[in-house]
């Protein structure tokens, strides 16, 4: 039999069956039902995955990056109209682009010396949630 034990947040625990652990027995029950800890592990993205995503959130967690993609989600802009509305020192709109474009919501593309920023479709999914 099971012995139960006040965990660190005060709710009863079930040592499991090699005794080294002490898992919520509710929980020890659904792990077994999904395959294990094995199995819980296989739903884990890839680390290249979870880089990513977390890049895009990170991007996507900034009003003013959120404001630039806005302003490319209907038309590709250079720097200059983008900064006109953005109004803030040329190195930070430099830096927001780069993030955005670093997590694959934005591309630039050059002609001759300007930079012709748009939104891509991975951009516009995320704008569109």
């Amino acid at each position: 039999m099971a012995r139960a034990e006040p965990s660190c947040c005060g709710s009863r625990l079930r040592r499991t069956r090699t005794g080294d652990n002490s898992i919520p027995a509710q929980v020890q029950e659904e792990l077994d039902r999904l395959g294990g800890f094995e199995a819980l592990a296989g739903q884990i993205p890839a680390p290249e995955d979870l880089e990513k995503k977390s890049r895009i959130h990170h991007a996507l967690a900034d009003p003013l990056r959120l404001t630039i993609l806005h302003l490319v989600r209907d038309q590709p802009l250079c720097v200059c109209v983008i900064n006109r509305f953005m109004r803030i020192a040329d190195s930070k709109l430099s830096y927001h682009l780069t993030i955005l474009k670093d997590a694959g919501l934005i591309e630039g593309e050059y002609h001759g010396n300007w930079i012709i920023y748009s939104i891509t479709g991975i951009g516009s999914r995320y704008l569109s949630i």
